[in-house]
């Protein structure tokens, strides 16, 4: 529970992760399948003068399971309606930070996220010979179309890729640990084996659950939606006044008054938003995202940590922008979306950072402190909507640029 001077505020702990139940048939997910053994989810950390290698070997898989777990994200956020799910994971990472105040709480999913990297590295690896045979074919049509070499090479294609699927299937049904995707030998055993038992799709039903379930895709969904939709009712009205000048035609002395109302609530916005949405993700009401007394309130108590917060946000969003001079295309959008999870996340977990200290702390900062923070925030604030203004002349996007709020 945490207090203001004003109001109490309770928020809702984190869901606990799945644990291995008996199924509606009566059978436990257990190691069998491979998520509840040592190697399937990152444990404890080891302590490094008792386990060093340990140690050494939780980092290297740790480390691993962040580089995946960005590139997913990055993957994810270039779809769309799926980049809803990228942007409520984030907000549940700010959400957690918010809630704990601890930053090793800044990645929800750090327990599975090596073996979601290891299972698209295991994929990633046997689909390169397929990748390879398919050039071949596609090489020997050009010479002889309608050659016998072309149509041995389709047919050996046709068995490699069978042959290929079969063996992804069969090293994901074990738990896709890295393993699992070098022995087909021993994956045809072990599904043999359970075949035999009768107990097979009752298992793999348990592990498809289970993973799902710790992946909280609905959950992620339906923050990242209020999220955004939070972030739009604050956003909308305020850009769409920015946006009211038209640059090429040299609008009137009125189209340029209303160009600057709407760039002074644009910076009262800025000042205010990520903290709503930090708020919003600690307590995962869609209202809280409106509370702005108390989001007021807790910044008299922490303004020049509020201040390195907000400096943090917009200065890391700048270079996105330059990103935008020359889109990509849309099946390489995941590099631009990956740079956006690497220099959003970091501003969204030190958000949550300072949203907790500010509701754990009771004693309000000085009045001096206080209007220092604010003299320094607005003029670097308006400084940022200035800049943002001629983004719209070097975006490929143009004036709808003014709308991509990072």
């Amino acid at each position: 529970m945490l207090t203001d001077s004003a109001t109490t505020v309770e928020l809702p702990t984190p869901p606990p992760l799945p644990v291995p139940s008996a199924n509606r048939a009566g059978v436990v997910v257990t190691d069998e399948i491979g998520f509840q053994d040592s190697g399937a989810l990152l444990g404890p950390f080891p302590i490094p003068w008792r386990h060093p290698i340990k140690c050494a070997l939780w980092m290297i898989r740790g480390l691993f399971g962040v580089v995946s777990l960005v590139l997913l994200l990055a993957v994810v956020a270039a779809v769309p309606v799926l980049n809803f799910v990228a942007l409520g994971y984030m907000l549940e990472a700010e959400g957690s930070v918010a809630r704990t105040g601890r930053l090793r709480s800044a990645n929800p999913l750090f327990r599975i996220a090596p073996r979601i990297g290891t299972i698209a590295l295991g994929i990633f690896l046997w689909l390169i010979p397929l990748q390879l045979l398919a050039g071949q074919v596609a090489d020997a049509a050009i010479i002889d179309p309608t050659g016998i070499a072309v149509a041995r090479l389709t047919r050996i294609k046709f068995v490699v890729a069978a042959m290929i699927a079969m063996h992804l299937c069969m090293a994901l049904a074990r738990g896709g640990s890295l393993g699992c995707f070098f022995r087909p030998v021993k994956n045809f055993r072990w599904l043999r084996q359970r075949f035999k038992s009768g107990n097979y799709w009752d298992q793999a039903n348990g592990h498809i659950v289970q993973f799902i379930g710790e992946l909280r895709l609905r959950h992620h969904f339906m923050l990242g939606l209020k999220g955004f939709a939070g972030a739009l009712i604050w956003l909308a009205i305020p850009t769409a006044l920015y946006a009211f000048y038209d640059v090429p035609k040299r609008d009137t002395p009125g189209a340029v008054f209303v160009t600057v109302i709407g760039g002074l609530m644009l910076v009262a916005a800025f000042a205010w938003v990520p903290f709503l949405q930090a708020r919003l993700a600690a307590e995962n009401r869609f209202r809280a995202m409106f509370e702005l007394r108390a989001i007021r309130r807790a910044y008299r108590r922490t303004p020049l940590s509020w201040l390195l917060a907000v400096v943090l946000v917009y200065a890391l969003s700048l270079p996105l922008y330059i990103a935008k001079v020359r889109l990509l295309p849309q099946d390489a959008m995941w590099v631009m979306t990956a740079v956006f999870i690497v220099t959003i996340y970091p501003a969204r977990i030190v958000t949550g950072w300072v949203y907790h200290r500010s509701m754990m702390k009771q004693v309000e900062a000085s009045f001096v402190w206080r209007w220092l923070t604010r003299l320094t925030m607005i003029p670097l604030l308006g400084l940022y909507v200035f800049l943002i203004f001629f983004s719209q002349a070097i975006g490929e996007h143009g004036k709808a640029s003014l709308f991509e709020h990072h």
